[in-house]
């Protein structure tokens, strides 16, 4: 897999929203649920997982789409609508990053693939680690320790 150098820097499409990331990413995935193809227009989505305290928006202000609720909420760009970054419960210590959205996206490589049973049947890349659906919450310390380790 390729290297990548902190920080690292990103943002929308239009570039008013934009992001820095300051830790390196706990892991890459992609999602093949039927939610994440919708909101691509694609057959899933990249994501870099990166620690909470590692990420910042520094340009812009995003709001809120796709999925409103407790356990995730999407953060676009207002004027171009990206779709930017997933921010979960702050307790769980991480952010979503659409790898797309990285200035330099071209070291990302997916270290797990989750919902390949939703999965366009072309489109499974082969990841070392796929699920079903998402991983238990047990699994994720194995995970992460493997995707460190790599």
């Amino acid at each position: 897999m390729p290297d990548y150098t902190l920080p690292m820097e990103g943002g929308c499409r239009c570039d008013r929203v934009r992001f820095r990331i300051t830790r390196p990413p706990m892991m890459t995935t992609i999602c093949h649920c039927t939610g994440c193809q919708h909101m691509s227009a694609s057959a899933f989505f990249t994501t870099v997982i990166v620690p909470g305290d590692g990420f910042a928006v520094i340009r812009g202000e995003p709001v809120i789409g796709g999925m409103h609720g407790d356990q995730a909420r999407h953060h676009h760009c207002d004027w171009c609508k990206s779709w930017v970054f997933t921010r979960v419960p702050p307790e769980l210590g991480f952010v979503n990053v659409r790898a797309g959205a990285l200035d330099d996206p071209s070291w990302f490589v997916p270290f797990a693939e989750t919902y390949t049973s939703e999965a366009l049947p072309w489109a499974i890349a082969g990841a070392p680690h796929q699920f079903e659906k998402f991983p238990d919450m047990a699994d994720y310390p194995t995970l992460l320790a493997a995707f460190a380790e790599r």
